[in-house]
């Protein structure tokens, strides 16, 4: 059975190793699988629930959508586009939130660690995202979403959003309800310095993150300060228990050499870290020297990456514009 897979990206800035690692390079994966039809946004009307500058955000917007191309997202068999382009994703987030429950999106645990302690002082935008969302993978009949573990929650409510249209409006599968493509393993890339907290550019240290438009030195500099613990290197899966740095270096090796973390330990056991992280830097600096490279050479020409993502927003507004027409006749619009 054909599968339909939508995902999307902030376009935030920076992106690094976890974001390669926990979403890009699994993209280009399903894409590469022929039974798949793959739409990838750039989710920029989600990116502003934070205060951004504008002059940033456009840069950042084409900054993503050379990331995908340069990870290996071919233009011409998937979709890549910018949310923002069409007016759909806007307007079902309108009609969905009217239908959702004020105690579902309470329910929302990213939003509480996001707000912080000051949730009054947090955008509604902030808040009423994860009904965004849904009408994000509503309006092309997503029937699979990759999500990490942080967003299982939001693909939960997405699901109950469809349902409750469906049953409101009394329209049978009008809204496909999707099912989560859940990354078993190493979805979750922690930072180099802290192996508890999420790799994140937000972190004011550089040297916490691998930034896919880092140089190879600049690589190999911050996998040999990576931190570590004064244990030798584990010889099988339970000697990992209580270590999250060592956890992290084998998982990122693991998933850049596509193999499960019990063939990784078997080949670093007995050996020093720091030959571990020699070998981790020769693998990094081979996987993301050729997409480092490739994202800068994209940059310079604007004018090809604001032409995909044209071309990409009006394919999207083909397929969007004939469902949120479908849900507006519904509603008696």
């Amino acid at each position: 059975m054909r599968k339909k897979i939508f995902s999307g990206v902030q376009p935030t800035g920076n992106l690094h190793l976890g974001n390669y690692l926990g979403a890009i390079k699994n993209f280009v994966e399903l894409q590469n699988e022929k039974e798949n039809e793959c739409i990838f946004c750039v989710v920029d009307l989600h990116a502003i629930t934070i205060k951004q500058d504008p002059k940033e955000l456009k840069k950042n917007i084409r900054e993503t959508a050379a990331t995908f191309i340069a990870s290996g997202i071919d233009p011409n068999s998937s979709i890549i586009f910018n949310q923002s382009m069409v007016s759909a994703h806007s307007e079902a987030a309108w009609i969905l939130s009217c239908v959702s429950r004020i105690g579902w999106l309470n329910r929302m645990t990213q939003f509480k660690e996001k707000a912080g302690k000051d949730k009054e002082k947090a955008s509604i935008g902030l808040y009423s995202y994860p009904v965004l969302m849904a009408a994000d993978i509503l309006l092309y009949d997503a029937t699979h979403v990759p999500v990490g573990e942080d967003q299982k929650q939001h693909l939960e409510l997405c699901r109950d959003i469809a349902q409750k249209f469906n049953n409101d409006f009394n329209a049978l599968d009008l809204l496909k309800v999707p099912e989560p493509l859940i990354q078993k393993q190493f979805s979750r890339i922690m930072s180099l310095k802290d192996g508890l907290k999420k790799m994140s550019k937000s972190d004011p240290s550089d040297l916490s993150r691998i930034n896919l438009t880092d140089e190879k030195d600049v690589i190999s500099n911050k996998i040999k300060k990576a931190k570590t613990d004064p244990k030798p290197m584990p010889t099988d899966i339970k000697d990992l228990l209580g270590r999250p740095e060592a956890e992290n270096l084998l998982g990122i090796y693991s998933s850049l050499k596509n193999q499960n973390l019990e063939k990784s330990i078997i080949e670093f056991s007995g050996k020093q870290f720091s030959e571990f992280k020699e070998k981790l830097s020769e693998v990094l600096i081979r996987r993301i020297e050729p997409i480092s490279t490739e994202i800068k050479k994209l940059l310079k020409d604007e004018k090809y990456l604001d032409e995909i993502l044209l071309r990409g927003s009006e394919k999207a507004d083909k397929i969007a514009s004939k469902k949120i027409k479908k849900i507006k006749e519904l509603v008696g619009f």
